[in-house]
């Protein structure tokens, strides 16, 4: 929301805003284009018919004073995606959603097209490399956006991909996600279908033929009125640790590896070949793309070791995630860190689902804080029901980062890679610090 409040006075538009908090970097980021509020806390008096629009983020509730004034004045209240589809409404929409993988496809496309010099907008989910902001809007004629699955606010409780009518829709693949929302994996898939119906008349949904999900759910398909496209891995090899594509006779070396971003390269490119982009400006553009924040990233190496952080939560973004360094870097031993945070992954319930998602590691532990599940208010999570769901013979499962840190220090040896995955902070674990200890060891 932040993000888009910058964007719509970048383009001239009168903005204001309430919060009862606002956190770094978020609120740094609306200092510097003062846009942060006088005072925080919510005051109906802000609310004046002179306004144009509310734009009302995910999480104002339905009791929120300023809410109910707009509505007791008969204001247009738009949710974040209501309002980028009204800003985009003449514009060639391209939508990328799935359970995993959207964030990096999306951010694909940006880059390849800013590296042609191409105009567009764009909504992603992440601190991309040579974007200052996670949201443009201007009077690009195209708009490339990130399709969430999670819902849009409080009033209109439908995924925020639903909104965006996309004129080419991608999905990367159907893995069940957000129990807390979906409660069965039936109702998850139930969404993609309905954003399938939700693409122009004219469209193109282009779709990983390789997701088993998605091929059965691509079966059933009755629209005759868009074009499907169905992709799998481009051609690819890895020599020396370092993997090369070839995209119709044109070769070049990638700054990114693993099947996953190998499938998301080959949506990204029938995106971009749509655009007109050639096969060789993509495999140029491509080559340079170092990947979104937190998305195998590198946080520290040296000639025998390599620490890296991704953003991993969901079981087949864990498995893909773990897959990828293993298999570019066969020889060296694995070892893997994964931090249960959101509300599925520490649901008992959802245990079962993570069976096997750690199995390419040599050694893993899984980390859980008590902390994090009484904010959340979730019930107890037995040590032994996390052991058992992920079913890794040489599992450790810790409750306390003083445990983590221990076991970490246990597993430095020679010729290791580390793997940080989670969308949380550990506990508060020093990421940096962390790293550089790894290195340093014997």
């Amino acid at each position: 929301m932040h993000q888009l409040a910058i964007a719509l006075q970048k383009k001239g538009d009168i903005v204001t805003g309430s919060d009862d908090e606002i956190f770094e970097p978020s609120k740094s980021a609306l200092s510097a284009h003062k846009l942060l509020p006088i005072s925080f806390g919510w005051n109906p008096d802000h609310i004046q018919k002179d306004i144009d629009a509310i734009l009302l983020g995910m999480h104002a509730r339905e009791d929120n004073p300023e809410l109910i004034k707009a509505r007791e004045l008969g204001m247009p209240v738009f949710s974040f995606p209501e309002y980028i589809y009204k800003e985009s409404i003449d514009k060639l929409r391209i939508v990328v959603g799935g359970s995993h993988g959207k964030t990096t496809t999306t951010g694909m496309i940006m880059h390849v097209l800013q590296s042609i010099g191409a105009r567009f907008d764009y909504l992603v989910g992440a601190k991309l490399p040579g974007f200052e902001q996670s949201v443009s809007i201007t009077d690009a004629p195209v708009i490339i956006c990130e399709g969430d699955e999670y819902p849009a606010s409080a009033l209109e409780r439908r995924p925020k991909f639903h909104f965006l009518f996309p004129s080419i829709a991608v999905i990367t693949g159907i893995a069940w996600d957000h129990i807390n929302v979906f409660p069965t994996f039936e109702n998850y898939l139930e969404q993609f279908q309905i954003f399938i119906d939700k693409i122009e008349t004219g469209g193109t949904l282009i779709y990983c033929e390789s997701d088993p999900e998605l091929k059965a759910l691509m079966a059933q398909q009755q629209r005759s009125d868009i074009t499907y496209v169905p992709y799998g891995l481009p051609i690819f090899e890895i020599k020396a640790n370092q993997t090369y594509v070839t995209i119709e006779g044109e070769t070049g070396s990638l700054a990114v590896f693993g099947n996953h971003n190998l499938l998301n390269i080959q949506a990204a490119w029938l995106v971009c070949k749509k655009l007109e982009v050639s096969a060789a400006d993509f495999v140029k553009g491509i080559g340079s793309f170092t990947g979104a924040s937190r998305r195998l990233e590198v946080v520290a190496q040296n000639e025998t070791r390599i620490v890296f952080r991704d953003f991993a939560h969901a079981p087949s973004k864990v498995k893909a995630t773990m897959e990828a360094v293993r298999s570019q870097y066969p020889v060296r031993r694995l070892v893997a860190v994964l931090e249960l945070h959101t509300y599925s992954s520490l649901n008992a319930a959802f245990m079962p689902q993570y069976r096997g998602a750690l199995q390419a590691a040599d050694a893993a532990c899984v980390f859980y804080s008590p902390h994090a599940m009484e904010i959340k208010r979730m019930p107890e999570l037995p040590v032994q029901l996390v052991a058992e769901g992920f079913n890794h013979p040489e599992l450790t499962v810790c409750t306390d980062r003083a445990d983590l840190e221990e076991w970490l220090a246990t597993q430095q040896n020679e010729g290791e890679n580390l793997l940080l995955m989670s969308s949380g902070t550990y506990d508060g674990l020093n990421i940096n610090a962390t790293a550089e200890g790894w290195l340093r060891s014997k």
